[in-house]
């Protein structure tokens, strides 16, 4: 095989391994890609620029999400500047995809911060009501091994915020791309930047809009923390408290159709009016739900009582004619048996994060973070 043919293969595997996000690093892609392919060690001068990933990633966005992958680009432009006026004392800067463009599905907002601890930065996020975690990752660059501190914020749209030295906030950073200055803005500079883009734009209004706008993976937590303190009748709910059953639910529920976004979101959300209104849980839980569950999410909820009756077989014909007329009758029953069987005592379960990371991934893996 000719060097040009394994060069361009191992960038086709890498520029792969990296949009579907099986890699996040250049120089780890590039190095799998060419253990795959050549089955063993490989001259540096045989592998791909960053460059030439980079162009076939984007390629890649464009057969794959067509016009799509920059419909929320605004968004998450106004996005980060909300945060970095927020974060404004660590003089943030925005760097990468969202500053010039080439975003692609799941694309982070990536945000330089310049601090000697991450703990005021923290302090600034809880603030905000914002979830976080802090990575420290081992990078290779430039044949050396450095430590990189990452804070990863969950929001409307997912940030990488990267922390360095606050001596370094003048200090300029080289693509690994072009190997010339990054590209970045400032607070002013992504104002003015906004401004010239979006010509007809509100900047002001525009930045309300966004701070209204609830993240709905957030709204979902805010209503089934409390249900970690619904005690539940022994007869019925042996296995304890209310969260407890619904995360085992929602884990039965992703065995069934590990896929089906709406439906694994009835399994984990089906009891959170249990710590609204327990008279009345399935109606405080659509009401308080509104319009961040589909029609169809809804109505699996809306009848998950009456679906017991289906397995008891004292439903009433009529009712049951009704039900049966759904597109979604299997997996009402479905849901129905995985409730039944989500009231064990002492059995593993996810923990309330991990189902919703796992619900969040799908929804943007499928276009609808």
């Amino acid at each position: 095989m000719s060097n040009s043919k394994l060069r361009r293969q191992i960038a086709w595997d890498a520029a792969r391994l990296m949009y579907e996000r099986y890699e996040s690093e250049y120089f780890r892609a590039k190095l799998k890609a060419a253990r795959r392919i050549c089955r063993g060690w490989v001259k540096p001068a045989d592998l791909p620029s960053n460059a030439e990933i980079r162009d076939l990633i984007q390629s890649f966005a464009r057969m794959h999400e067509g016009d799509a992958r920059v419909e929320n680009l605004l968004e998450m432009r106004l996005e980060a500047l909300r945060l970095m006026r927020v974060l404004e004392r660590f003089r943030p800067r925005l760097i990468g995809s969202v500053l010039t463009g080439h975003v692609r599905r799941g694309s982070d907002i990536d945000l330089h911060l310049f601090s000697d601890s991450v703990e005021p930065i923290g302090a600034a996020l809880e603030q905000e009501g914002l979830l976080y975690e802090v990575e420290r990752k081992q990078v290779q660059k430039n044949g050396e091994q450095r430590v990189f501190t990452h804070i990863h914020v969950r929001d409307r749209f997912p940030f990488e915020l990267t922390v360095y030295a606050s001596n370094k906030a003048h200090f300029v950073f080289k693509s690994s791309i072009t190997g010339k200055a990054i590209e970045r803005a400032s607070i002013n500079e992504l104002e003015q930047f906004l401004e010239a883009e979006y010509a007809h734009l509100d900047l002001d209004q525009a930045l309300v809009e966004v701070e209204q706008k609830i993240d709905r993976f957030q709204l979902y937590e805010s209503l089934l923390l409390p249900l970690e303190n619904v005690v539940q009748s022994k007869k019925y709910h042996p296995e304890g408290d209310a969260l407890y059953h619904s995360l085992q639910v929602f884990d039965l529920a992703r065995e069934e159709l590990p896929y089906d976004e709406e439906f694994l979101l009835a399994a984990l959300l089906h009891d959170i009016g249990k710590g609204i209104d327990r008279d009345d849980h399935v109606g405080s839980g659509l009401e308080a739900l509104g319009d961040y569950i589909t029609e169809r999410t809804a109505w699996l909820i809306e009848h998950h009582m009456t679906a017991h009756r289906i397995l008891d077989g004292t439903i009433g014909v009529r009712a049951h004619r009704r039900l049966r007329e759904s597109e979604s009758y299997a997996e009402l029953v479905l849901l129905s048996e995985c409730d039944r069987d989500g009231r064990q005592r002492g059995v593993p379960a996810s923990e309330l994060d991990e189902a919703l990371d796992y619900l969040r991934n799908l929804a943007e893996t499928f276009g609808d973070g």
